[in-house]
C-alpha cells in the first residue's frame, strides 16, 4: 500500500470519527424522566384533483406558494358545458312563454265557461215556462260542458309548461354545479408542495393537479422502545428540535401512540439495535402557534423529538422553549417579508 493511499485512508477515518463524535456530543443528554428519538417534520397533505374529465386551462399557483381556503388555484375547460347551459336556459325561456300562453288561455276559457253556465241556468229556468225549448236548454248545457273541457285542457297545458320549466331549471342547476366543479379551489390554507399537471393537459376524473401541505397540521413521528413508551401518556408535553435551528426547541404534545409494535424503519436512528421492536409516537405542534411560524414549516426537515415521561420533571436547559422572534434569522425573514419593504 502506497504512502499516499495510507494517508487518504487515515484522513477518511478521522473525518468519519469526528462526524460520529460530533453527532454523539451534540445530542442533548437526557435526565431521568425523558425519552427521545429521531424523526422528520411532516405535514398532512391534500390533493387538489379534478372531479370531471377535461382539459386543464390554467394553473394559477406554483410550488412553494401559500394559498388560502377557497382560493382558485386552477381551472378546467368548460365550453361544452356552457353551451349545454345556454341550451337549457333557452328551454326555460320557451317553457315560460308556453306557461304564460296557457295561463292566458285559462282566463279566457274560464270566462267562456262562466258565460255558458249562466246561459244554461237561464235556459233551464225558462223551459218550465215554455219560453225556451228543451232542445235549446240542452244545447246551452253542451256549450258549458265544452267550455269546461277546454278549461281543463288549458290547465293541463299550463301544468306541462310548468313541468318543462322545472325540468330545464334542474338541468341548468346541474350544469352550473358541474361548471363550478371545473374551478378548482384550495380546501384550506396550505402551501403548494407539488404541481402535478400543466395547462393543456387532458385529465380524467380524479386527476391530480396540486399537492398541498396543511400549514396547521405539522407533526413528527419518533420511535420509542417498550420501556419508554409504556410511560408516555396521550397529551404529554414534548419538544421538537430541528437540525436547522437546534437552539430553539418547539413546543409539542403527544397526540398518538401506535397500539402495535414494529421494527424501527431504516431511515430512523435510535440508541437501540435495529432488531428491537419500537412504538411509533406522534408529536403534534399546537395549531394555534403554527400561523406565526408557517414560513418556516418545511416537510422533511430532520430533527429530534423528546417526550417528558414524568410530568414533575423539569425540562433540561437545552430543551426549554425560547422565543424565536428574537433570533437574527427570524428578524431577517420578517423584515424581508414586511409590507413596508415590499413597497420600497
Amino acid at each position: 500500500m502506497s504512502k499516499k493511499t495510507l494517508i487518504l485512508i487515515v484522513a477518511v477515518v478521522v473525518i468519519v470519527g469526528a462526524g460520529v463524535a460530533w453527532w454523539l456530543l451534540s445530542k442533548p443528554k437526557l435526565p431521568p424522566g425523558f425519552a427521545g428519538g429521531n424523526g422528520r417534520l411532516e405535514t398532512r397533505q391534500y390533493d387538489v384533483s379534478t372531479k370531471w374529465p377535461g382539459r386543464l386551462t390554467k394553473v394559477l399557483v406554483d410550488e412553494g406558494d401559500t394559498v388560502d381556503a377557497g382560493q382558485v388555484v386552477a381551472t378546467v375547460d368548460t365550453e361544452p358545458l356552457e353551451a349545454q347551459l345556454r341550451s337549457s336556459e333557452a328551454k326555460i325561456r320557451q317553457a315560460q312563454d308556453d306557461l304564460r300562453t296557457a295561463q292566458a288561455r285559462i282566463q279566457a276559457k274560464q270566462a267562456e265557461l262562466d258565460y255558458n253556465n249562466a246561459e244554461y241556468q237561464r235556459s233551464k229556468g225558462l223551459v218550465s215556462r215554455g219560453a225556451v225549448s228543451v232542445q235549446e236548454a240542452e244545447l246551452d248545457r253542451a256549450k258549458a260542458d265544452a267550455s269546461r273541457a277546454d278549461l281543463l285542457a288549458a290547465k293541463s297545458q299550463a301544468g306541462a309548461a310548468q313541468s318543462a320549466i322545472d325540468s330545464a331549471t334542474a338541468d341548468s342547476e346541474r350544469l352550473k354545479a358541474e361548471i363550478g366543479d371545473y374551478t378548482l379551489r384550495a380546501p384550506l390554507r396550505a402551501r403548494v408542495e407539488t404541481r402535478n399537471a400543466q395547462p393543456g393537459e387532458v385529465l380524467g376524473p380524479g386527476g391530480k393537479v396540486l399537492t398541498l401541505d396543511d400549514l396547521s397540521d405539522v407533526y413528527m413521528y419518533i420511535f420509542l422502545p417498550t420501556d419508554s413508551v409504556g410511560k408516555v401518556a396521550l397529551g404529554s408535553e414534548a419538544r421538537i428540535v430541528l437540525d436547522a435551528v437546534p437552539l430553539y426547541p418547539i413546543r409539542a404534545f403527544v397526540s398518538f401512540i401506535s397500539p402495535n409494535a414494529q421494527f424501527t424503519p431504516k431511515t430512523v436512528e435510535t440508541a437501540q439495535e435495529r432488531h428491537n421492536l419500537t412504538f411509533r409516537v406522534k408529536l403534534q405542534i399546537p395549531k394555534e402557534r403554527l400561523r406565526d411560524f408557517e414560513q418556516f414549516v418545511k416537510a422533511g426537515v430532520p430533527g429530534m423529538g423528546y417526550v417528558r415521561l414524568d410530568p414533575n420533571s423539569e425540562w433540561p436547559p437545552q430543551l426549554q422553549w425560547k422565543d424565536p422572534t428574537n433570533a437574527p434569522w427570524w428578524k431577517a425573514t420578517s423584515s424581508a417579508s414586511s409590507p413596508a419593504d415590499s413597497r420600497n
